[in-house]
């Protein structure tokens, strides 16, 4: 009997790889399968963004650095108009982060004051929605001089309106559905609605023309929110520049993962400027 092995044919197709260029391999697999969880992460879960103003101060200070949940609201597709379905709508109260309405590339970050086919009203700086006053956030601030009615205020949104930041409205969020009254009274109030759902509206002998036609009625394509600063005597918010379009949502501001005191001067003793107290804050 024959107890010898038989040899095995060589597979002359098999590639012998090298220990190296496996290593190689699996490192840059490694990196890739990284890189994408984080591009994920990124575009439909969790981002970073950092306080650069003190508009929501003291709910949020310069140099706060944040979390934000983008997938709450449900995150946009990347190069699309489609957006995730939401697990919550945005509410009265939220601290949101989007995309400035008068600038896409600028991101801001405000408290929602009223969500769509709500009321708002300002009286004496004291917030009301719907006819019911609101609590006023817990850590906002807000100054003692008081804009009087009718102390008008040309900054203030709509153009033209007898409204100023402490004494402000009633003004309607626009809702999806809704059907506006078009005329030269609410013109400059949903001139912009009208633009971000794409179409081009002019104003000609007290005449409201959408895409170039006379036009006397027009119905919302999508949901409109109402943002206002925690600190509210400077705040360059919804009072000055109208409604927040849906679609420019990013996301709700989750905690604070990291805080340094800009006006600290750095040293070799950075440590200093570090808000320890304020690491791991969730942002209500």
């Amino acid at each position: 009997m024959n107890n010898e092995h038989a040899q095995e044919p060589l597979n002359n197709n098999t590639t012998q790889v090298e220990p190296d260029a496996r290593w190689w391999r699996d490192w840059l697999e490694a990196i890739l399968f990284a890189i994408i969880i984080a591009f994920v992460l990124r575009t439909f879960v969790v981002e970073a963004y950092r306080i650069s103003s003190s508009s929501m101060e003291n709910t949020l200070l310069v140099g706060d650095c944040l979390l934000v949940n983008k997938f709450l609201y449900g995150a946009p597709l990347p190069f699309s108009d489609v957006r995730l379905p939401a697990l919550k709508p945005v509410e009265p109260g939220d601290v949101v982060v989007f995309k400035f309405p008068r600038d896409e590339e600028t991101t801001f970050i405000k408290r929602c004051a009223a969500a769509p086919g709500q009321t708002i009203e300002i009286r004496n700086k004291v917030v009301f929605v719907d006819d019911v006053e609101q609590a006023f956030p817990k850590e906002a601030k807000l100054g003692i001089n008081i804009e009087p009615v009718g102390q008008v205020d040309r900054s203030v949104f709509p153009l033209f309106s007898t409204f100023n930041r402490d004494n402000y409205g009633k003004v309607r969020i626009p809702k999806k559905g809704d059907i506006l009254k078009l005329d030269e009274q609410s013109f400059y109030l949903y001139k912009h609605v009208l633009e971000y759902e794409s179409h081009t509206v002019a104003l000609m002998g007290g005449k409201v023309y959408v895409d170039g036609k006379p036009t006397d009625t027009y119905q919302v394509k999508q949901n409109y929110y109402f943002m206002l600063g925690d600190n509210r005597d400077n705040s360059h918010d919804s009072r000055y520049w109208g409604f927040v379009p849906e679609s420019y949502i990013i996301g709700s501001a989750l905690l604070i993962y990291w805080s340094w005191n800009p006006d600290v001067h750095l040293s070799f003793e950075t440590w200093r400027t570090v808000r320890w107290e304020r690491i791991g804050r969730i942002v209500h």
